[in-house]
This record gives structure tokens, C-alpha cells and sequence, in this order.
């Protein structure tokens, strides 16, 4: 035991003579050390203000008055850094070599500038003194390679009342982080670190919390564990696995609740997004597995983003090696909500008239988020409102292309039938929007109350429509459609009019409350241009009631010129009965019905005209031909009696030579 009580003995005794060497060494001795050994290895000067003022108690350890770090020779932004006050504390086994074991470090004020260039060199990239430089490039250790940073430990580092100003010349951006306080420990070199720092950044508070599992490859760049939080005012961000800087790597799961964006756009000193509601207008989050790659992708697997009410699940891949970001993303949801999304409608077009409507939006549709990224995108959701339009259960595939959105409906169930076909937005250059579109068995009803703020057609409906619009709005759009279509209806009930009263009083009142046509089937193809459809070919077919009818509809201008020809049959086989034409006109929420008497009074005394020529004809011996006219036979028997006539002169003529 007596040797190991002298080797306590010798350390001991060595101790107190190191320690008699540190407080010996002047206070302004060691301050032109420190500040000689620290240009030798940054290449900038430091400067310590009121000398240095070494400590053995209750810690040995040096404490200076202000403390200046030169910035880098291009800035004219003054110090890099400027501290009131520096305060390090040493474990004494660090003066016998190895690990540098420091007790604690501490800041006082300290003001720190990092800048950026125009031409993108940065004031934080130290370069060694030429002379320490060259003694650093000569080879080191067993494998001749270099020493590296020199390990140490910290029991524990504050900076106390602290700021941080960001400056980038390229973009003149300038950032504050202010009344920053900031906490570190490093027990193991190798091992694990904790940091701690909170502040005030352009008036939103921030707080980081981390743990990087190895702080000594983490230096180098290396993908380490790392477990980090940071919240933005109300906003809050979390990541748990593992991260590198050189290149920037990480792979672990985020959970971020970013709020309505409005904290963190303050803080960056960015707009905030004008999100639509629905579409993170309120709260935006993101949960899930997380993978970044040093090629620049990000891949996101096990994925819920809620936006809003709006909860969705998937994967996503977001690659940057293009000349544009790319998305490729599959989507899962139960409701989508997306009733923000109308085109902006206005007024109110109700069943039986209501109020009058303002006509279609003339608010630009904005469709700067085309422009993004390209994209392809598969949706799959148990139900999707899209303005004013329910869907049932859904499957689409949406594809962008520099500006240009192509949907793709491979199952779209609405309104008791089903939707199939493609449609475009196409901003390249303005907007436009056209497609091909199939509607089966569709209720009519609540599909045009939707719509059209229509109620007055019950049924089912099929419709086939091609169609193309141009405009920055939905106004424009609507009076610039062109296209063409083929719609028919089964058995329904047309609502607010009823053209078997109308007939058979010759009363044009027999329309609003309680007033009802039932019908069998109607039939019409149609063309649009300039947002105007015309059709001549309807065909309506209700019981004891036949009808045709020709107009046109306008659809820019929501208004109706139409004329029905409908027949009030008296006997089943279609004989008999009496035809009013009927005129309807006038805006969607306001048409207007009347009864074409003058026309039937017309048709009658031209009918009954036909009938005295065709029975005075009859008299005279013409008899229309298949597919010819009365007047056609009158020609047709003027001519040959000319001919039969002139043949007879000829004859009595050559006769008489």
C-alpha cells in the first residue's frame, strides 16, 4: 500500500506544481497566448478587453473581461462576434494532456454575426494562419494523417442574453435571433450532447431542444442519432433518428403541428400562404417515417397530413434533381373537404325562383400552385366535397406537367350513379379547362340543385359532354365554353310547370307551387359555343303528352330562350288533341312561360289552308308523288299539261303542211 500512498504523493505534488505555474503566469501573459493561438488557428484576430483573471476556486479556470472576434476581411459589418464577458473552467487532470475536460464555459451578451456574400463565401468558414497552416499539413500520428479536432468534455456551456443576426447579401435578407439563452453539455466526446436555446425571432418566441447521440462523427458530418424539438410560438416540430450534415441526410419520423403557418412565415419573415380552407388554411400537420437522401429527395412512408377538418394518409417522394421539384404521392381518406373550393358562385338561384343571382365569379382564379412542382398523384377517398359538388366514394389520378393538371377519373360515384373521364387546367399560358366527361344514372334533383341552385328536375339522367373554356375566371370561362353533349333522362318529374294544364285551358298560369309535368323520357343532343348551348332536337314524352322543342341556352348569362311544341294527345294513337307552342325565357332563377296562341291560330289557318288546296288539287287531278309537295306536284302537273299542249300545236301545225 506504501507505494500506492507515494505515487498519491508524487500526483499530488505534481499537481500543486502546475497549479503554482498556471497563477504564476501573469493575467496579460495568457491573454497573448489565447489570442495568439486563436489567429494561429482561425486566421482572425481575437481581442480581450481588461486582461484575464485566473482562478483555482471553487474551479480552476480563467475569467476575461470583453471579448472581440474579428469578422472576415471582405464584411463591413464590424465584429463577427462581441461578448461582455468569457468564462472557462478546467478539470484539473486536463493539465496532464489528453481529453480536454472543461467544467464549464460561459457567455456573457454576446453579439454574433453570421454573414453570407453576394458571391457566397460565409464569415464563419476559418481559415488558418499561413504559418500554422503549413505546420498543420505535416503529417500526424501512426497513419500519418491529421490529429483532427482535439476531444473534450463539457460539463456544462451557457450564453447568457444573447444575439444572433443573420445577414444574406445576395437576397438582403437580415434575420434577429434576440434574447437567446442557450444550454450544452458533452460528457463523452464521442458519446451523447445535449442542447438547449430559446430566444426571439422577428416577434415569434422559439425553443430547441436536441440530443445528438455521437457528437464526435456528428462534427464530421457523419449520420448520428439525433432527437430533436423546436417550437415556433404555438407551432411545435419533432424529430426522433438520425441525421448528417455533409451531405444533409436523415432517416427517423417527424411529428410537426405547424398551426395555420402564420408563426412560422413571421419568423422567416415570408407571406404567409393563402391556403384555401380545407387545404391548411386553419392547421397544418405532418406525421410519419422520414427519409431525406444526399441526393436532395425526400421520402415520406406511413404519412398522416391533416390540413384542417381534412386527414390524410399515405406515402410521398419529393425529388429536386429536375428542372422542377416532382411529387409522386398516394393519397388515402375517408372525407375529403373541399367546399371552399366553388369558383366563387354568387347569389342564390332556389327551386321556385328566389332570389336573383349575382351571375358567375369574376375573382382571378389563382393557379400559381400549378407552377410548383410537377407531380403525379393518386387519390383514393371515401367521399369528396368539391365546392358545391358531393362525391361518393372516389378514385382519380392527378398528373402536373409545367402548369398543366390532367385528372384522370377512373371511379368517381355521385349522386346515386357514376362519373368517368379525364379534365385539364392548363395555365402554361392563361388559363383554360376542357375534358370528356360521363355521367350515368345521376339524380337529377340534388346533381342541379348543386350545380345550377335548381330543384325543379326529379329523376335520372345520363350525360355525355366534351367541353373547353378560356379565362382567368369563372365568369370568363362560363361565356367562353365550347363543346358538345347528348343528354337523356328516364321517368321524372319536372317541377313548377304543368304543360298538360296549360293545353288544356289554354292557361299559361298553370306554373310555381304544386305545379308538375310527370314525363316518361326526354332526349336532346346539343353544340355550345361562346358559353351558349343550342339545341334543336328535344324530345319530351310524358303521358297524353308529346312534345319537340329548339333554343338555346346561355350559359355565361344564365338565361333560358327555349320554345316547347308539346301535343295533348286525345286518343292513344297519337290522333287528335290540340298543340299550343310554349315559350319559356328569361334568367335561371326568374324564367318566365307563355302560351304561343297567336302562333297556334297561326298554324291552324295554314293547316286549314294546306287542306282546301290539297282537296282543290284532288279536284284538278294532282296527286303528290312519294316525297314531293302539293306545290311541287302543281309544277310538276302545270309542266306536263304545257308539254301535252305544245305537243298538240305542233302536231295540228306539221298537219296543216
Amino acid at each position: 500500500m506504501r507505494w500506492i500512498v507515494r505515487l498519491i504523493g508524487v500526483v499530488l505534488g505534481l499537481a500543486a506544481l502546475v497549479v503554482a505555474f498556471f497563477l504564476l503566469i501573469p493575467g496579460e501573459r495568457i491573454a497573448a497566448i489565447a489570442t495568439s493561438q486563436f489567429q494561429a488557428a482561425t486566421g482572425r484576430a481575437l481581442t480581450i478587453e481588461g486582461g484575464v483573471s485566473p482562478s483555482i476556486f471553487p474551479r480552476i479556470g480563467i475569467t476575461t473581461g470583453p471579448v472581440t472576434i474579428a469578422n472576415a476581411d471582405w464584411s463591413e459589418e464590424g465584429p463577427m462576434l462581441r461578448a461582455d464577458a468569457l468564462e472557462i473552467g478546467i478539470e484539473m487532470g486536463s493539465l496532464f494532456g489528453g481529453v480536454i475536460h472543461l467544467t464549464n464555459i460561459a457567455v456573457q451578451n454576446p453579439v454574433i454575426t453570421l454573414e453570407r456574400a453576394a458571391d457566397g463565401r460565409v464569415n464563419w468558414d476559418f481559415q488558418p494562419a499561413p504559418g500554422a497552416e503549413q505546420a498543420s499539413a505535416q503529417p500526424q500520428g501512426p497513419a500519418g494523417g491529421s490529429a483532427g479536432p482535439t476531444p473534450f468534455i463539457l460539463e456544462s456551456g451557457t450564453l447568457t442574453n444573447g444575439a444572433v443576426t443573420y445577414i444574406d447579401q445576395a437576397s438582403g435578407q437580415r434575420s434577429t435571433l434576440s434574447a437567446l439563452e442557450a444550454e450544452a453539455r458533452l460528457p463523452e466526446y464521442a458519446g451523447q450532447a445535449d442542447i438547449s436555446l430559446s430566444g426571439q425571432m422577428n416577434g415569434q418566441s422559439l425553443l430547441v431542444k436536441g440530443r445528438i447521440g455521437e457528437f464526435a462523427p456528428f462534427l464530421q458530418g457523419s449520420v448520428v442519432p439525433l432527437d430533436l424539438t423546436a417550437e415556433i410560438g404555438a407551432a411545435r416540430l419533432g424529430f426522433e433518428g438520425r441525421l448528417g450534415t455533409a451531405p444533409l441526410a436523415a432517416d427517423g419520423r417527424i411529428d410537426a403541428d405547424l398551426k395555420d403557418l402564420s408563426q412560422i412565415s413571421a419568423l422567416l419573415r415570408r407571406a404567409k400562404p393563402e391556403l384555401p380552407a380545407g387545404l391548411g388554411q386553419q392547421g397544418v400537420a405532418v406525421a410519419g417515417a422520414l427519409t431525406v437522401t444526399d441526393a436532395g429527395s425526400v421520402h415520406l412512408r406511413e404519412g398522416v397530413v391533416t390540413l384542417d377538418g381534412n386527414r390524410l394518409q399515405g406515402e410521398a417522394d419529393l425529388t429536386t434533381g429536375g428542372e422542377r421539384p416532382r411529387l409522386e404521392a398516394t393519397i388515402r381518406t375517408a372525407a375529403l373537404d373541399l367546399s371552399s373550393l366553388d369558383g366563387g358562385q354568387g347569389g342564390s338561384g332556389g327551386g321556385e325562383g328566389g332570389a336573383k343571382s349575382d351571375g358567375w365569379s369574376k375573382q382571378p382564379i389563382d393557379t400559381s400552385a400549378l407552377g410548383l412542382m410537377d407531380a403525379a398523384i393518386a387519390l383514393n377517398a371515401d367521399s369528396l366535397l368539391l365546392g358545391k359538388t358531393k362525391l361518393d366514394k372516389t378514385r382519380l389520378l392527378l398528373g402536373v406537367d409545367r402548369s398543366r393538371a390532367v385528372f384522370d377519373l377512373r371511379e368517381v360515384n355521385a349522386y346515386g350513379g357514376s362519373l368517368t373521364g379525364s379534365f385539364v387546367l392548363n395555365a402554361r399560358q392563361g388559363l383554360s379547362t376542357g375534358g370528356e366527361l360521363k355521367l350515368t344514372g345521376l339524380a337529377l334533383q340534388p346533381l342541379l340543385q348543386d350545380l345550377a341552385d335548381t330543384d325543379r328536375l326529379i329523376g335520372t339522367g345520363d350525360l355525355e359532354l366534351q367541353f373547353l373554356g378560356v379565362g382567368a375566371n369563372m365568369d370568363a370561362i362560363m361565356r367562353s365554353l365550347s363543346g358538345q353533349g347528348r343528354l337523356r333522362f328516364g321517368k321524372g318529374e319536372l317541377r313548377g310547370l304543368d304543360i298538360g294544364g296549360m293545353l288544356r285551358t289554354l292557361d299559361a298560369g298553370y306554373v310555381g307551387e304544386g305545379a308538375k309535368t310527370i314525363f316518361d323520357s326526354i332526349s336532346a343532343g346539343f353544340t355550345m359555343e361562346g358559353g351558349v348551348l343550342a339545341n334543336d332536337d328535344l324530345i319530351f314524352a310524358a303521358p297524353l303528352i308529346r312534345a319537340t322543342g329548339a333554343g338555346r341556352v346561355d350559359l355565361g348569362a344564365r338565361s333560358l330562350d327555349y320554345r316547347l311544341l308539346p301535343s295533348a294527345l286525345a286518343r292513344e294513337d297519337g290522333t287528335g288533341g290540340i298543340t299550343v307552342p310554349l315559350l319559356i325565357d328569361g334568367p335561371w332563377d326568374d324564367l318566365r312561360y307563355r302560351l304561343d296562341v297567336k302562333a297556334m291560330v297561326n298554324d291552324r289557318a295554314e293547316a286549314a289552308a294546306r287542306a282546301r288546296l290539297a282537296e282543290k288539287a284532288e279536284e284538278l287531278g294532282i296527286v303528290p308523288e312519294e316525297g314531293e309537295s302539293l306545290e311541287d306536284a302543281a309544277k310538276r302537273r302545270a309542266r306536263d299539261a304545257l308539254q301535252d299542249e305544245a305537243a298538240r300545236a305542233l302536231n295540228r301545225l306539221l298537219g296543216g303542211d
